[in-house]
């Protein structure tokens, strides 16, 4: 007998690969849906029994084909069927399908199917509702639990995505080297885009903050199929660092806990030292990214025992290499809380004042331009910043966070204004 839940993991773990193979066979990505999860069912009718395959994707696919063929018979009824090589070089043979796991098919299937979900035409949010439902297999319900949505409207986003990527006319034929390039920097962006939505999720919605646990699995994937991609190892060492201080970043209460204060003794020490060893493995091809120098910036914190230890000349460093890489305001706005460290409120407030424009309406702009200006002593500009920030907190623990930030400002008015009129009175 083997256990159920062993076959669930095998079933998770061969989802990409197989249905990968399945999209290149069938072109079609309903058809390959259809032919996966009736693969699935005949695995949890069988394996309990005979045990599982040697191969596990390599049945899923072999059964999968099959089981796609037959619904063509069916459909077409009296119509001949396609020619064979419609089918994408099929074969009866597991292990020849075995045996094409471990070439470029492999690579490329994957590829293929994350791209699919990470289309240009599709919005964000449908990007990532369509990889974690295709790639990485969560029901409909989980994904709009996540998203805070019904059912029926994550079914029709999901469906709208599906849509939108056949009027596309993906290319399934093998990408060239430039191409394959150009479709892992999107296909990073993607998963990091899942990663995001967990990460920004906090505590609110435990739903969706499982996504960061997903993006990591599906970075692991990436890289275990472009093991010498140094951004791959960056974007999977930034995400390890990231989610490492997961446990930290809320209080009891699900309020905001700031880096500086959090509890660094519970911060995730197997996951930081496995993203360390992966992050000087990508140095070493002197290949430089943007997700290697986030992930660099993210070390010099997990390496810091205390957050006075915190080599803030060298994250400065470390931004303005970013600026160059991946010139954005909000990377501008990140140098500056470094500057700060670094100088001081005043000239961090210099490097922020262009962005005032492009970034009006970003909450953390806001937030940190109101932080400057407090400790800048400038408290009734420091409380308009804050105002504005509440006006665009995205999370009711955001908005909580913000009026911390106001109870000090006024804290910080009270003992201004008696050392002022003490002053006063000596003189």
């Amino acid at each position: 007998m083997t256990d159920l839940g062993y076959i669930e993991l095998a079933l998770t773990a061969a989802r990409p690969q197989a249905l990968g193979a399945l999209l290149r066979y069938f072109r079609d990505l309903d058809m390959a849906e259809e032919a996966f999860q009736e693969a699935c069912l005949r695995a949890i009718r069988t394996w309990p029994d005979k045990g599982p395959p040697r191969d596990p994707a390599a049945w899923l696919i072999f059964v999968g084909r099959n089981s796609g063929v037959d619904q063509i018979r069916k459909r077409a009824k009296n119509e001949p069927l396609p020619e064979e090589a419609a089918f994408s070089d099929l074969s009866d043979a597991e292990e020849d399908i075995a045996d094409r796991l471990d070439n470029a098919h492999y690579r490329d299937d994957i590829l293929r199917l994350m791209f699919i979900c990470c289309h240009p035409d599709l919005p964000n949010t449908q990007q990532i509702a369509l990889a974690l439902r295709i790639v990485s297999g969560l029901t409909v319900q989980q994904i709009a639990r996540a998203f805070l949505v019904s059912d029926s409207a994550m079914e029709q986003r999901i469906t709208r995505a599906k849509g939108r990527v056949a009027k596309a006319g993906v290319a399934f034929e093998t990408p060239d080297v430039h191409e394959r390039a150009e479709r892992l920097k999107t296909v990073a962006a993607m998963i990091y885009l899942v990663f995001n939505e967990g990460y920004s999720s906090g505590l609110t919605n435990p739903d969706s903050a499982a996504f960061c646990g997903e993006a990591i699995r599906l970075s692991r994937l990436l890289l275990r199929i472009f093991p010498s991609e140094p951004e791959i190892m960056g974007l999977t060492a930034l995400m390890l660092l990231q989610h490492s201080r997961a446990g930290t970043r809320f209080d009891e209460a699900g309020q905001i806990v700031l880096l500086e204060d959090q509890d660094r003794s519970r911060w995730d020490r197997r996951l930081i030292t496995e993203a360390l060893a992966m992050l000087d493995k990508a140095i070493r091809h002197r290949q430089p990214g943007p997700y290697q120098v986030q992930a660099a910036i993210s070390a010099l914190h997990a390496r810091a025992g205390k957050p006075e230890d915190t080599d803030w000349g060298e994250i400065t460093l470390l931004y303005e290499l970013l600026e160059k890489l991946a010139p954005s305001p909000v990377v501008t706005l990140n140098k500056a809380v470094a500057v700060s460290k670094l100088n001081n409120a005043e000239a961090a407030l210099d490097v922020i004042e262009p962005l005032a424009e492009k970034l009006d309406g970003y909450f953390y702009f806001h937030g940190v331009r109101g932080g400057l200006l407090m400790q800048a002593g400038r408290s009734g500009e420091a409380r308009i910043a804050f105002d504005r920030a509440i006006a665009l907190a995205n999370s009711p623990a955001e908005c909580a966070h913000i009026r911390q930030q106001l109870d000090r400002l006024g804290s910080h008015a009270e003992i201004t204004a008696s050392a002022d009129a003490a002053s006063s009175r000596r003189r």
